[in-house]
């Protein structure tokens, strides 16, 4: 359940701060006043892209947070596992997304820091939203698909086959490939052996390549280390060396120190300089001896180096891209042995894959057809309530040519408006209106099997009012029983049914629009003149009176 949500900053919106109540929630509105805000706000959270231009004027950021509570956290905790992120405390779900102009957005998740495809994968989780959108989306066969395996709750069937369907795919693309492949001659698998060779003289990894550069740069510099190193160690200790006059330097100042005892100190530490200075020269000593390279490594090292340059300007600067070639060249080789053995072995598979997912799909297909001709006949109740007396639904499955990802036939919803009419798809016998009151049916029906919590319905009650826009009511307000359910809408049938009611208004007395999001609460006069406002005026005592008698059938 959403608990609650912040907004700062976002288009016309200042700030506000909303806590919502299980159930059903209604935000009502003048058009235009910016009831589209708190619909920003939620697809903001639940990883809709955006830009920038959304940022209130005068401002440089805007920022949206929300807490989310469920009882059962086990799935969204299954969620954040598998994205890495941190488990819910206590069932509460933390969202924040902030964006910025002059810097990166930011995201974070209980929490911790987050990417967009995070909030993503999470929104599937706990949102649905169902806009003025949908009844267009239900002409398309694959959206009705959608809906059917959601009301038979076959999406993970639906998944797994799509995940069979492209492993038979990557099996028809390997013989493909060996199909097209050319026979190499002698010489040209001789050549492959040897580049393999020579790859695995390398000993690739990521260590061993920078040992090597380690090795060459010191090789390559030996001579002038070698020179430097001598001339640090005979200048420090040699005969002619700075312990020499250092030495000199420490018998004054022990003669001095014995003059005044208050010099032994400076003595001392004297003596402590000649000391490091004679370590020093001994370290510079060894330096130089280690440079004396035996000339087979030398060469060695060289011959490595060559070796794999050579490898990253035909393979790739990395190691994997090497190694990769690598296995490339020693899978040609193999191949060479038997391609055609292979192909027959690949041809049975991929025989195998298809003769398995022509099954399925006639399974799935079955299933499809079942459920959607329940959905139909569920519908065509609802659709009674909705002013469609005579009103009938049905579904086809049509087949298609070959297997696809979803399986071998897609539905066609089918509706008949009026008594005597044959059922005809939707897309040749449905207007908008008709077609507005199909979807509206399908939704309540399949709002009773969606898992997801909450569901946000923006202004799915176009293109009904009156006594339809009260069953229209009474179905979402049926669906906040089981579900968090946030209606915009311009209806007082649909409006009376809230259990939570949400204003919004816009304000353009000042120097600049400000919108402001107020709930009504348990002030049944503050509803009664936004019903009134609704039915046409605010101050109207007949929309007054028609406005309590919605509230008070509503009871």
């Amino acid at each position: 359940m959403l608990q609650y949500l912040n907004i700062a900053n976002l288009a016309l919106l200042e700030r506000a701060s909303i806590e919502f109540d299980p159930g059903f929630t209604v935000v009502t509105g003048e058009t235009g006043a910016g009831k589209s805000v708190l619909l920003g706000a939620l697809s903001l959270l639940s990883g809709a892209r955006s830009d920038k231009t959304i940022i209130r004027g005068g401002t440089d950021c805007c920022e949206v947070e929300a807490a989310l509570y469920f009882e059962n956290q086990g799935e969204i905790d299954t969620v954040l596992q598998e994205l890495g992120l941190p488990l819910c405390e206590e069932g509460a779900l933390l969202l924040k997304r902030s964006l910025h102009l002059s810097k990166p957005s930011r995201i974070s998740i209980n929490g911790s820091l987050a990417t967009l495809a995070n909030l993503q994968a999470l929104g599937g989780c706990w949102i649905d939203f169902h806009g003025p959108g949908e009844p267009q989306r239900l002409l398309r066969s694959e959206h009705q698909l959608e809906m059917i395996d959601l009301y038979a709750k076959l999406g993970c069937e639906a998944l797994a086959f799509e995940g069979d369907y492209r492993a038979w795919k990557e099996t028809l693309g390997e013989i493909d490939r060996l199909r097209n492949e050319t026979q190499l001659d002698a010489d040209q698998i001789e050549f492959l052996k040897v580049q393999i060779a020579r790859i695995d003289s390398l000993e690739l990894s990521n260590e061993s390549v920078e040992q090597l550069e380690t090795d060459f740069n010191r090789v390559a510099s030996s001579q002038d280390l070698l020179e430097l190193s001598n001339e640090l160690s005979n200048g420090l200790t040699g005969d002619d060396g700075a312990i020499l006059i250092l030495s000199q330097m420490t018998r004054a100042a022990n003669e001095a120190a014995g003059m005044d005892p208050s010099l032994s100190e400076l003595a001392s530490r004297l003596e402590s300089v000649i000391l490091e200075i004679q370590e020093l020269g001994a370290e510079y000593e060894t330096i130089g001896a280690s440079l004396n390279f035996e000339p087979e490594f030398a060469v060695e090292v060289q011959e490595r180096m060559a070796t794999w340059q050579e490898a990253r300007r035909k393979y790739g600067r990395e190691v994997g891209d090497v190694l990769k070639a690598q296995d490339e060249m020693a899978r040609k080789i193999e191949d060479q042995g038997d391609i055609e053995g292979s192909l027959n072995r690949l041809n049975e598979k991929a025989d195998d894959q298809e003769r398995k997912l022509k099954a399925k799909a006639a399974k799935l297909t079955g299933k499809r057809k079942k459920a959607g001709e329940a959905l139909a006949r569920k519908a065509e109740a609802v659709l009674l309530e909705l002013g469609f007396k005579k009103g009938k639904c049905g579904l086809e499955m049509i087949a298609q040519s070959g297997l696809k990802p979803y399986g071998d036939a897609l539905p066609e919803l089918q509706f008949s408006p009026n008594v005597g009419e044959p059922l005809r798809p939707l897309s040749k016998v449905a207007s908008s209106g008709e077609l507005a009151r199909v979807m509206l049916a399908l939704k309540t029906i399949l709002a009773d099997v969606d898992e997801v919590p909450v569901l946000v319905f923006d202004e799915v009650d176009a293109n009904v009012g009156g006594e339809i826009g009260r069953v229209v009511g009474d179905r979402l307000h049926g669906i906040g029983r089981s579900h968090q359910v946030i209606c915009i809408t311009h209806l007082p049938q649909v409006a009376s049914l809230g259990d939570n009611h949400f204003v919004v208004e816009k304000d353009q007395s000042g120097d600049r629009a400000l919108v402001s999001i107020g709930k009504l609460g348990a002030n049944a006069d503050a509803r009664v003149i936004e019903l009134a406002r609704m039915l046409g005026d605010r101050s109207a005592e007949s929309a007054l009176s028609h406005a309590r008698e919605l509230l008070a059938e509503s009871v």
